[in-house]
């Protein structure tokens, strides 16, 4: 089977085919988007859906760094069109925000869990293109230490593992891949 090219245009998307924490209530969302570098701690500027940060409690904040599970990102739902649920993408910016930081919705995944996303590095602008990677159904992906996924798993990893299922095209027809977390 060929890879597909899984690039897109704007923001990073998630539909939810089935998130547990939509039922068991694992969803996160008290602490604040920061980077940590020592003891300083600075407001992280911008988070896509498709993202992940650690919900880190003990720092006091949800970052991609430090202690604790690697949590998704899914902020917000934006509809294109109500009537078929199809999803758009969205992007918070900590300069939108009156105190200038992010309070992220992070969701738990557990083993079983499925979504669909095209969320493969970050973007700046919703006009960019952004090149993905190559992928095709039976592929693994593994949390980057910058909290996007990626086909490559760092050194010493012991995050969440997810299994392509199917490669096809999010509601605005843009490349996505379905994914089941398996570990």
């Amino acid at each position: 089977m060929a890879k597909t090219s899984i690039k897109r245009t704007g923001y990073g998307q998630v539909e939810p085919n089935h998130l547990s924490a939509q039922y068991t209530g694992q969803i996160y969302a008290q602490l604040p988007a920061m980077t940590i570098d020592g003891d300083t701690k600075t407001p992280i500027a911008q988070l896509e859906n498709g993202q992940f940060l650690k919900y880190n409690y003990a720092e006091g904040c949800a970052s991609v760094t430090g202690d604790g599970e690697w949590m998704l990102v899914f902020n917000e739902v934006k509809l294109y069109d109500e009537r078929r649920q199809n999803y758009k993408d969205f992007c918070m910016k900590a300069s939108d925000m009156c105190d200038k930081t992010i309070y992220p919705r992070l969701l738990k995944t557990n083993i079983g869990d499925i979504f669909t996303t095209n969320t493969f590095g970050a973007n700046t602008s919703p006009d960019l293109e952004v090149n993905g990677i190559q992928l095709e159904a039976g592929d693994k992906l593994y949390v980057g230490a910058d909290g996007f996924l990626t086909a490559t798993a760092g050194q010493n990893y012991n995050g969440p593992v997810f299994q392509v299922a199917q490669v096809y095209n999010l509601g605005d027809m843009q490349p996505a891949v379905k994914i089941q977390r398996i570990q």
